[in-house]
């Protein structure tokens, strides 16, 4: 049987990776993602974690990997002579796309979260990331009954809501034209000169989560006319959008994505 196209190339074809220029003139350096300023508005839509609803809560990560590499069910990791496992901590949680686990999990929302520990949703001064939550860890490691949201991309669900969403409030719906950069990093790129940035329709979108080189949603994602740009930096846990009032908006009274603004990050 042979195999079918990769529709990318004509769908979202490569263009040249001076279309960042504009980014990089508002935001610096974009190693790890452009971040822009509130352009007028902002908000952090936050990726999605998920507990099993009968899992072990009081294991974490890290005691469970212990047990494993006692047993010898697993292996030690060493790079360069040095065993991993016994200057490091599992913590839990991992980078690049994530969806819904399956049967016996749910969504956890960082509110309800929040209430659970008394820990603040994104601590004053900080950005959504692995630290988020310390009353949840057991020793700096996670339970084993929550998957943590990942770093440096939007999971499945909340990137379908969101391009949804973007859609909804594009002058042009689907057919607006939209650009898409992926760090180097998140391609595991040593070329850090080489931009790598793509060009397409809105209504294409879901195949840039798909079928990308990338395992991750792209760093950034901006509408051509600029009217909005989403940030998924490669090591946090929640994507930045900026636009107009009436979109953050929108987001915010979303009954699928959970967003939170953080005037320190705006």
């Amino acid at each position: 049987m042979s195999k079918e196209p990769n529709p990318m190339p004509s769908l979202w074809p490569l263009v040249p990776a001076g279309a960042t220029d504009w980014l990089l003139e508002v935001c610096g350096d974009g190693v790890t993602g452009f971040m822009p300023p509130a352009m007028p508005d902002a908000v952090w839509v936050l990726h999605a974690m998920y507990e099993h609803e009968h899992g072990p809560k009081e294991v974490s990560y890290d005691e469970y990997h212990q047990a494993r590499l006692a047993d010898g069910s697993t292996q030690p990791h060493t790079v360069a002579g040095i065993d991993l496992d016994a200057v490091s901590i599992a913590t839990g949680g991992g980078l690049g796309r994530a969806r819904h686990p399956g049967p016996g999990w749910r969504r956890l929302r960082w509110t309800e979260l929040a209430r659970r520990t008394g820990d603040p949703i994104v601590p004053d001064g900080l950005m959504p990331s692995y630290r988020c939550f310390p009353s949840a860890k057991k020793e700096g490691s996670r339970p084993l009954s929550m998957i943590p949201p990942t770093e440096g991309s939007l999971d499945r669900e909340t990137w379908n809501r969101l391009i949804a969403t973007l859609t909804q409030y594009s002058p042009a719906g689907p057919d607006t034209r939209c650009l898409a950069y992926y760090t180097p990093l998140a391609l595991g790129a040593t070329d850090f000169d080489t931009l790598h940035v793509r060009a397409g329709r809105l209504g294409d979108a879901d195949i840039l989560y798909d079928q990308s080189e990338a395992d991750f949603s792209p760093s950034n994602f901006w509408a051509d006319d600029r009217s909005w740009v989403l940030c998924t930096d490669y090591d946090l846990w929640a994507t930045k959008v900026v636009g107009s009032p009436a979109l953050i908006n929108a987001l915010l009274n979303d009954s699928e994505i959970e967003a939170v603004r953080l005037p320190w990050a705006h």
